[in-house]
């Protein structure tokens, strides 16, 4: 069984910045694709940032573009999703995510497709 643990958030001003961490245990984490999706209260879940098994292809919501990063240390079976010039409105409980496809060639950015979920990290920014 796969066990995903997101830590990390937290409160923040607006321009601040935030590292959360992600880690997957359970089956081999080097091959699956990671994701990081986010829920704003009211709103629907929505992709936020993914990358490829080997870390070298990254995808990132429009939203987030330029202002997050999402990195990965498979030695260390921990995603990272770096936030940079936070706004109110990137507040939301942020989830990480694996794939539920092994030796995936293209990043996926649709929940469905994914199959182990953490519980979520709460993240604030404060106006």
């Amino acid at each position: 069984q796969v066990h995903v643990v997101e830590s990390g958030g937290g409160l923040v001003q607006t321009g601040g910045s935030l590292r959360l961490s992600c880690a997957a245990s359970g089956r081999r984490f080097s091959i699956y694709t990671m994701g990081w999706f986010r829920q704003a209260p009211g709103k629907e879940r929505e992709f936020v940032a993914a990358i490829s098994r080997g870390g070298d292809k990254t995808i990132y919501a429009d939203s987030v573009k330029g202002r997050f990063t999402i990195s990965r240390d498979n030695a260390k079976n921990t995603v990272y999703l770096q936030m940079k010039d936070l706004k109110p409105e990137d507040t939301a409980d942020y989830y990480c995510a694996q794939d539920s496809v092994p030796f995936a060639t293209v990043v996926i950015t649709g929940a469905n497709r994914y199959d182990a979920w953490g519980l979520g990290t709460q993240v604030t920014v404060s106006s």
